[in-house]
């Protein structure tokens, strides 16, 4: 594409009708949705055909919206990083999570007994409901490879992509994206074409919040053109009905829980009144709930773990041990541990650290980790970094350890990150380290993602990220800036252009300015000429200007 081509672009998304005397806009205030757009076309389509004359009065106006919107899309994907500690508090009980467009989570029951794929599903769906995310994929992925003609291979390609996409490291976000596109290949009739559009553009969001060019890019460009009216199109002619398709599974329930939710009788009644009664009469009754094994008790143990956290003292923590311990209902342990992280004593921290070392249930280590980061004690601390630490563990646990250990407030954690990304070999570890240094404020964690930036001897992707997560901190941008010219690779320049794009400094777009104006490479100035299109600065259409009318700036 031509640096003229460019330059229309990037006219076409600069705001227009900025006086000189306006000054800069404040940017959208910092929120965590990120609201899906497609619905604005059709809604400003029809708006138009009505009051064509209106909307012409307002098109100036409409024009400065969408770039301040792929600005701001940008922006609030940071947002859910800064944020990621007390969202992950919350969503750990299960009532607060990021708003995304519902896309389903959970494989629907199998529907075709005699289908040759139909046990490779119900491996793969048991994988995925237990939290084991890689073995999964892999078995999604022999659906459609293995049996391509099978009831199951469309949504496969899905149910593959969603559990890379839960592994939440950049690879699997990655191949998530490019297992999308094939589905989109190769079975635009799959039942899950919808949730594949809404989990595509959910990965592409991360992504580019974790750093990602090409994504942001993807972002914002979305948005400028679902700011777009076109308009509407003719009716089309009736057409017969499609054969029924297999459920999608959306809000699909893992172990029972429909059973449990719906569930109406005399004993579940009896065991809600007992979170009303007092802890010295209510407790025994509902140890007596946990105690037992029979099938008809499986709810009601669900929800007397729940009951008994609800209440205080050393009696709570040793009924929530036993249950963690010894139900033999995932379900069961996995909510005791949680509860655990509640109770803040060394007994439940010594519980929580045998869990997490000795449990073979990922789903259930998972549990213990977010409890022992809750716990305000050394040994809690220690715990999480013995096993980030250790060898032969879940490289998705690791991260999570990682992730928690970043999050919490011991002044040595900055000199244990360091040390551990030097000892760790594989990527989407050392990856976390660099988002987990990222939230510890201060000149050392600054200085230290530059120096991983600068490294020539290390991962090139990795260095990209170390420079985004500098590039969002309150680092000067004067020490951004000399890092243009010190870089001698084109790909860290493209990353560091986009690092400028999103800060909010005046000096940001300066930079930029110059970038796209002395710049010897060409698709270098490319770059800083699309994130000028994306600015709100009100000094970039008339410097855009001057540059298609060839005059100096």
């Amino acid at each position: 594409m031509s640096s003229v081509r460019y330059l229309v672009l990037a006219l076409s998304a600069a705001p227009v009708g900025v006086l000189p005397a306006q000054t800069a806009r404040t940017r959208a205030p910092v929120v965590v949705r990120v609201p899906d757009l497609s619905w604005l076309a059709p809604v400003v389509a029809a708006a138009q055909t009505r009051a064509a004359a209106s909307l012409a009065q307002a098109g100036p106006a409409l024009a400065q919206v969408g770039p301040a919107m792929a600005q701001a899309r940008i922006g609030l994907l940071h947002a859910e990083a800064v944020l990621a500690a007390t969202s992950l508090r919350m969503g750990q009980f299960g009532s607060f999570a990021f708003a995304w467009d519902e896309i389903a989570e959970s494989p629907p029951a199998p529907w075709a007994q005699q289908d040759p794929a139909d046990q490779i599903y119900r491996n793969a769906r048991q994988e995925l409901n237990r939290g084991r995310y890689a073995t999964a994929a892999d078995l999604f992925a022999s659906i459609y490879s293995k049996h391509p003609r099978s009831t199951y291979a469309g949504d496969a390609y899905y149910w593959q992509a969603y559990a890379l996409s839960r592994r939440d490291n950049d690879e699997s976000l990655s191949k998530a994206l490019k297992v999308l596109e094939l589905q989109k290949e190769k079975a635009r009739g799959a039942s899950t074409r919808r949730d594949a559009e809404q989990l595509r553009i959910r990965i592409c969001g991360e992504l580019a919040r974790r750093g990602d060019s090409e994504c942001a890019a993807e972002i914002a460009e979305e948005a400028r053109q679902a700011m777009t009216a076109t308009p509407p199109t003719p009716p089309t002619a009736a057409t017969p009905p499609t054969p029924p398709t297999p459920p999608t599974g959306r809000r699909a329930p893992r172990g029972g829980r429909e059973r449990c939710d719906t569930e109406d009788d005399i004993q579940s009644a009896a065991l809600n009144s007992l979170l009303q009664m007092d802890a010295e009469r209510a407790l025994p009754i509902l140890k007596k709930v946990l105690a037992r094994r029979d099938e008809a008790s499986l709810c009601l143990r669900r929800k007397a773990v729940f009951l008994v956290s609800q209440h205080e003292g050393p009696e709570t923590e040793r009924i929530l041990l036993d249950a963690a311990r010894t139900d033999p209902d995932g379900q069961v342990r996995e909510q005791a541990v949680q509860w655990l992280s509640q109770v803040d004593t060394p007994a439940a921290v010594a519980a929580l650290d045998s869990i997490l070392r000795s449990a073979g249930d990922p789903a259930l280590q998972d549990k213990a980790i977010f409890a022992l980061s809750q716990q305000d004690s050394p040994r809690a601390r220690q715990a999480l970094r013995d096993f980030a630490l250790r060898s032969g563990v879940s490289s998705d646990l690791r991260q999570k350890a990682i992730f928690w250990i970043g999050q919490g407030d011991d002044p040595d954690r900055v000199g244990f990150l360091k040390t551990l990304f030097t000892q760790l070999r594989d990527i989407e570890s050392r990856d976390k380290i660099l988002f987990s240094m990222s939230q510890v404020e201060g000149r050392e964690s600054q200085r230290w993602l530059l120096g991983v930036a600068g490294d020539v001897n290390e991962n090139i992707e990795l260095r990209k990220k170390a420079l985004f997560w500098a590039g969002q901190s309150d680092i000067p941008a004067t020490e951004l800036f000399t890092l243009y010219e010190k870089m001698p690779s084109r790909e860290m320049k493209e990353q560091l252009i986009f690092v400028y794009s999103q800060r909010d400094e005046r000096a940001a777009v300066d930079k930029l300015f110059e970038i796209a104006r002395t710049e010897t490479d060409m698709e270098l100035r490319k770059k800083a000429i699309f994130w000028l299109g994306q600015s709100d600065d009100p000094r970039v259409p008339a410097f855009l200007e001057r540059l298609l009318e060839g005059k100096p700036n």
